[in-house]
């Protein structure tokens, strides 16, 4: 059996990137004790939504990466975490590093959150490339959040060789945003037979309502591993919360023997 060990690092980033940077390091540290491999943090890990992103924005040779590649050089595993970079226009990109032994690559993201009365679009440019890396031998495919909603990447990470999809997110409270979540990862991993790592802000504060919308993408928690058989394997609840646990590689090819749905695509 050939296994990932992946850690799910749902914490709430705040406004000043020094503070989330250490909180991602102590969180890479409590991970590699655990033996991970992967170590994935939330989309905006760098600096939460609802501040101007323009002014925090620092490019992947800036010292909030360098920070990234650090710890993850320190504890020896590789590192997904979100942060914003300039772009054209005033705007930022919304970025995954990914950074650890083998690897040390960036993921845009490419679908934007224009929904719900946000407009991530005013202020983020997007990306226009799939990414995926090894990481300890294993494909890895980079989504980001709102990329949930479009099935048509996650077939691309598996058409690249990937087994596991990884998306970080700050997913919108609301009405039924935690069915939508749930739903929409399950069938991704369907969707594409691949494990789906998806890890989310830890909404602010104890008393947050997450069933209540907020002016901006804040998180709801409930990271979740799937499976590549849609099943949730393991499941965060709304307070920050590290879950190491193994990716199965081999049972990707098992579920793709039983339901050949990329093999039989016709569109």
């Amino acid at each position: 059996m050939t296994t990932l060990r992946t850690a799910l690092c749902q914490f709430t980033a705040g406004t000043d990137p020094e503070e989330n940077l250490r909180a991602v390091d102590g969180l890479a540290e409590r991970a590699a004790a655990q033996g991970a491999q992967l170590a994935v943090f939330p989309e905006a890990s760098m600096a939460r939504f609802g501040i101007p992103l323009a002014p925090v924005a620092q490019p992947l040779d800036g010292p909030w990466a360098e920070g990234v590649r650090e710890s993850a050089r320190r504890h020896g595993l590789t590192v997904v975490a979100g942060m914003f970079r300039p772009a054209d226009g005033g705007r930022v990109a919304n970025t995954l590093i990914a950074t650890g032994p083998d690897v040390d690559a960036a993921y845009d993201k490419i679908h934007l959150y224009d929904a719900f009365g946000f407009s991530e679009s005013r202020t983020v440019a997007p990306g226009q490339e799939v990414v995926t890396v090894d990481v300890a031998g294993v494909r890895v495919g980079l989504a980001t959040c709102y990329d949930v909603r479009f099935p048509e990447l996650f077939r691309a990470h598996a058409d690249q060789g990937a087994v596991l999809s990884v998306l970080p997110a700050s997913w919108g409270a609301g009405s039924g945003k935690l069915d939508h979540w749930e739903l929409l990862c399950r069938a991704r991993a369907l969707d594409a037979t691949v494990w789906v790592a998806a890890v989310g802000q830890a909404p602010p504060g104890p008393d947050a309502d997450i069933t209540r919308p907020t002016k901006a993408p804040l998180g709801i928690g409930h990271s979740v591993l799937v499976g590549p058989d849609g099943r949730i394997r393991e499941q965060a609840g709304t307070e920050p919360e590290l879950i190491v646990a193994d990716v199965d590689t081999d049972e990707v090819e098992r579920v793709r023997g039983a339901v050949a749905v990329l093999d039989n695509r016709r569109l």
